[in-house]
């Protein structure tokens, strides 16, 4: 069973500014000298959580998806982060899961009416569960963290890593903190969560503590608050295998469709 390496790349953001950004974090994954199989970013990583959609959005052809296409290559890695991309009249918080040979995406489904995204983005229909070295992952999206349904693993859709990237504000923070290791429990899977530091323009701050939880609800990685950093993991299918096949609450679960 192979083993998956991940890194998780905590950040403070320019404000609505892409080429800062990008420039950024060029320069933090240039300085990772191990090899990694996926390198994740924070949610809308190129401009910070911002509703200046109309101004900011790019394609699916546009310079940013260009940039992780260039950084898959390089560092021969999965790169992914959520971005704002326009589709016909429609703009998305979109993931975008980029490897050396193609592009998947996903829409962010659960829009936080609270800051107004419900009304300047497109509310996504489907998840992708995306595999990377025989490893079954579904990237989610910030919000997405509180709605447990639309997470749950169940037999149609079954997975052993479940990703958010997001841009958690530090006076929520503990249930960003809660909710991933809810998550890592309810489904016996591992869980990175990859979040911002730092002010916005909104003055609303960030403190981090991205991490990754195992499929026990215990924590591998708990990272520092408000500080920057690069962080790489190793985790292993084995254990989690073995726990679910001791512990096989998997199977008393309840049958549901999502409506």
């Amino acid at each position: 069973m192979s083993d998956l390496k991940i890194t998780l790349i905590q950040a403070d953001l320019f404000w609505e500014e892409k080429v800062k950004n990008l420039a950024m974090f060029s320069g933090k994954i240039s300085s990772i000298r191990e090899e990694t199989d996926l390198i994740i970013l924070p949610e809308m990583f190129s401009t910070g959580f911002t509703m200046n959609a109309v101004k900011l959005a790019e394609t699916m052809d546009g310079a940013t998806v260009k940039w992780m296409k260039e950084i898959a290559n390089s560092k021969k890695c999965v790169v992914t982060g959520s971005l704002i991309i326009k589709e016909g009249d429609t703009y998305f918080n979109r993931l975008i899961w980029v490897t050396s040979e193609n592009i998947e995406y996903y829409d962010k489904r659960h829009l936080f009416s609270y800051a107004g995204e419900d009304k300047t983005y497109g509310k996504g229909e489907n998840k992708i569960i995306v595999t990377l070295k025989g490893w079954r992952i579904l990237p989610l999206i910030c919000y997405d963290l509180r709605f447990p349904v639309w997470s749950r693993r169940n037999k149609k859709e079954d997975y052993d890593l479940l990703i958010y990237v997001a841009n958690w504000p530090e006076r929520r923070v503990h249930a960003w903190k809660q909710l991933l290791i809810a998550r890592a429990i309810e489904n016996q899977c591992y869980v990175a969560g990859v979040n911002r530091i730092g002010n916005d323009r909104n003055e609303i701050f960030h403190s981090g503590e991205s991490g990754i939880i195992d499929f026990k609800g215990e924590n591998i990685f708990n990272g520092n608050t408000n500080e920057a950093f690069i962080f790489t993991q190793t985790i292993s299918k084995e254990p989690l295998t073995n726990f679910r096949k001791q512990f096989a609450f998997f199977q008393d679960g309840d049958e549901f469709e999502i409506l």
